[in-house]
């Protein structure tokens, strides 16, 4: 076991990953605090797809290691990562998009429970009642109900987009990676998953967020780490980070709207 700080959960320590030549990250040291929301943010080809890679395992880091409360991730499949308590949220929805709403959100569900994708007949009826009310009250929450039957690939991507994360919150992570969550979204659609984010913040679920949309990092980030080429930048809370001059030379150009 590592020892990591009283109040961090997730720790990206020294992680360095290269292809060929190129140095993708560099030196990457990163502390995720238990219950907050941390935005990592950076231009284009910064680093930051390639970070959350590394940590859910689908990429291994050439040097370093990421650890959850105390327990190495490294060298474990994406499978066990996310068995452990990490959920991803990708930039494209990754539903189901033949099933139902209803089926989306509890296959997941059966996942985590039976440690594959199927419906165990041997487990009990009530547990399978239990998993079933559960994912109902969590597409009540997420405005989905309307449309509980409806195959998901007849979504919108604002809808998609609150499908997939039903389909993580069901699962019931204790780290929520967010990348490009507001991806091609309408003004709308994007307000109404900061809300649906908001209210996952007061769950006490930490979450990481990728985002390039300044108006989302600034509404719901406790932290900020910015990226650029590879290395970490700047740290600080979203008015720190607003104010830091390398910051806005490397990535926001002075402007946050």
């Amino acid at each position: 076991m590592v020892e990591s700080s009283h109040n961090t959960v997730l720790h990206v320590a020294d992680v360095h990953k290269t292809f060929g030549g190129l140095h993708a990250l560099a030196d990457v040291d990163l502390a995720f605090e238990e219950g907050t929301t941390h935005a990592i943010i950076g231009p284009n080809g910064a680093g930051k797809s390639t970070l959350l890679n590394v940590i859910v395992g689908k990429l291994p880091p050439t040097r370093g290691t990421v650890v959850l409360d105390g327990e190495v991730l490294t060298g474990k499949s994406p499978y066990e990562i996310n068995q452990m308590g990490i959920a991803r949220v990708f930039q494209t929805p990754e539903i189901f998009p033949e099933l139902s709403v209803f089926d989306n959100v509890m296959a997941p569900a059966f996942a985590k429970r039976d440690g594959a994708f199927s419906m165990n007949l041997f487990k009990s009826i009530e547990s399978e009642k239990d998993i079933a009310r559960e994912a109902e009250e969590i597409i009540v929450d997420f405005g989905l109900d309307a449309m509980i039957h409806t195959h998901a690939g007849a979504l919108s991507r604002g809808h998609k987009r609150r499908l997939e994360l039903a389909m993580c919150l069901i699962q019931k992570p204790r780290i929520l990676l967010l990348d490009e969550p507001t991806a091609g979204m309408s003004r709308h659609d994007t307000n109404t998953t900061i809300e649906l984010l908001k209210k996952i913040k007061s769950s006490g679920m930490t979450k990481v967020i990728i985002e390039h949309d300044m108006h989302v990092v600034f509404s719901l980030a406790d932290e900020v780490s910015v990226l650029a080429q590879g290395r970490i930048i700047a740290e600080g809370t979203p008015d720190e980070v607003r104010g830091d001059p390398k910051v806005q030379e490397a990535y926001l150009g002075g402007t946050y709207e």
